[in-house]
């Protein structure tokens, strides 16, 4: 329906989406079962210091021993800031933690330059790291940003450091990082990829849905659609599942109600279907969706 030669959830069973927008947001708060919990917070400034507070959570386990990390979205990053002035102002010393950013623009062959103004390495660097004091920052070696040739990225999760949490927004596209639902082409001409098939997938340069490509032109580029890349680098399930947790962040910013609560019922009730990326995330044991209540809407006729 909205892009003929791709999947997404436009494919999925109409029972389903029209369950899920039924939902309200208590229907949604009761859709936690073990391995799948919802949180809800009534204010921005309470759900983004939570989520900030993820990220000193996990970096004040790293010991020299024992090293830790989180990996990290580009949207939100309202986050970011707050990050950086609890370390300043906790004195944390991150000289053990770690952090992988999760996904990265992929344009003529390479990873975009961390000078140019759409790169999420610069995004953290900004508005994150570059901010803690030099006393308390984090090595750059424990910095792990992926890269055209993605060996040693894909390596660094296998180098004995713990990630203890991933957070993540959702996209549009019901992705996590940028793991699109895949063109209707080839093999996957009359179905899409299993989840068993998806699951097993790397760290990777993916073709963009033309969903992903709107909504980051309209979240980072003021619409510029023809600005955005049509390929990037991301995190994959492979990696994902080496995460002891799985958060995300539903701020209201990026998918709209709709989305919001199809992700949610499919990761409750367990099903499955790689043209909703997210939902595969019902095979992880330990997922949690947090959402803004002023963000989560209604799926109701609105005139605008």
């Amino acid at each position: 329906m909205l892009a003929p030669d791709w999947w997404d959830f436009t494919t999925l069973e109409d029972d389903l989406l029209r369950d899920a927008a039924k939902l309200t947001p208590k229907d949604i708060l009761q859709l936690s079962r073990p391995g799948f919990k919802v949180v809800f917070y009534d204010t921005l400034e309470d759900f983004y210091l939570a989520e900030a507070l993820e990220y000193i959570t996990a970096w004040k386990q790293a010991t020299a021993s024992n090293p830790v990390g989180i990996c990290g979205p580009i949207g939100p990053t309202e986050q970011l800031p707050l990050v950086a002035r609890m370390v300043n102002e906790l004195q944390l010393d991150l000289s053990n933690a770690h952090f992988w950013g999760m996904d990265e623009w992929y344009v003529d062959g390479k990873a975009l330059d961390a000078s140019h103004p759409l790169s999420f390495e610069r995004a953290d660097r900004e508005l994150c790291f570059n901010k803690i004091d030099p006393r308390y920052r984090m090595p750059d070696a424990n910095m792990h940003f992926p890269k055209a040739d993605t060996s040693k990225y894909i390596n660094s999760w296998d180098s004995g450091v713990r990630c203890a949490v991933m957070q993540g927004g959702q996209g549009d596209t019901k992705h996590w990082a940028f793991n699109d639902p895949v063109k209707r082409e080839g093999i996957y001409k009359d179905a899409p990829p299993t989840p068993e098939e998806f699951g097993k997938l790397t760290t990777r340069i993916v073709d963009l849905h033309p969903i992903t490509c709107m909504q980051n032109a309209r979240t980072s580029a003021g619409g510029v659609v023809t600005g955005i890349p049509r390929q990037a680098l991301t995190v994959g399930p492979v990696q994902t599942w080496k995460a002891e947790k799985v958060s995300i962040w539903q701020a209201g910013a990026h998918d709209n109600p709709f989305g919001q609560r199809l992700t949610a019922l499919m990761i409750s009730k367990k099903i499955r279907d790689s043209s909703v990326p997210m939902s595969l995330l019902a095979d992880h044991p330990n997922v949690q969706f947090n959402y803004f209540v002023g963000g989560i809407g209604a799926c109701e006729t609105e005139m605008h």
